[in-house]
């Protein structure tokens, strides 16, 4: 995986089958049923026996932890996806994906320990390839030069864990958001 992060993948293909299966059976029972999700049940979803799960993930941490790091891979890709449009474009459009990361990631977020390698090192991936697309939008003349990447991402996270009356209320207060993160000059998202 790029960005610095690092996957515990395996390399012969009817494990990275198994692994794979259970990384997806995971990211979608966590967001069905949270963090408690049973692991019997994501076994049973990925088609595997619990030995299997067991064989990759030998706790629940590190299957969180593994579910975290490929959406975080996701993340960062998302960013180079995005570099070719014009600046402020490219910049919304990110956050646009990362409010939905966050929405993911708070499904598991009591059973990530913060302080982990794991958890660090996907920060760290988040700012690396997120920043230019607000350095592009600054220099643009499209941000204010005063926030920082890590401003925008913890605005963007806080605006993004609080429940909203429907979703047209949550793009309202994004773009509020939005607003705010501007240069003066412009005033079109």
């Amino acid at each position: 995986m790029g960005y610095g992060l690092v996957s515990r993948r395996p390399k012969r293909a009817d494990a990275r089958r198994n692994f794979d299966a259970l990384v997806a059976a995971g990211r979608e029972m966590f967001a069905e049923k949270g963090a408690q999700t049973s692991l019997e049940d994501v076994a049973r979803r990925a088609g595997v026996s619990i030995a299997t799960l067991y064989r990759n993930f030998p706790t629940r941490e590190d299957l969180v932890e593994e579910v975290h790091s490929e959406e975080v891979e996701a993340l960062c890709r998302a960013a180079d996806d995005v570099a070719g449009r014009e600046p402020w474009e490219a910049l919304v459009v990110w956050l646009h994906r990362f409010v939905e990361y966050i929405g993911t990631k708070l499904a598991f977020a009591d059973a990530l320990n913060r302080s982990t390698d794991g958890f660090q090192a996907g920060r760290r991936a988040m700012r690396a390839a997120a920043g230019p697309l607000l350095e592009r939008a600054q220099e643009a003349g499209a941000a204010r030069r005063e926030v920082s990447i890590d401003d925008v991402l913890r605005m963007i996270s806080g605006i993004s864990t609080v429940e909203y009356v429907d979703e047209q209320q949550r793009e309202r207060v994004f773009r509020v958001a939005l607003a705010g993160l501007r240069a003066e000059r412009g005033s079109d998202m």
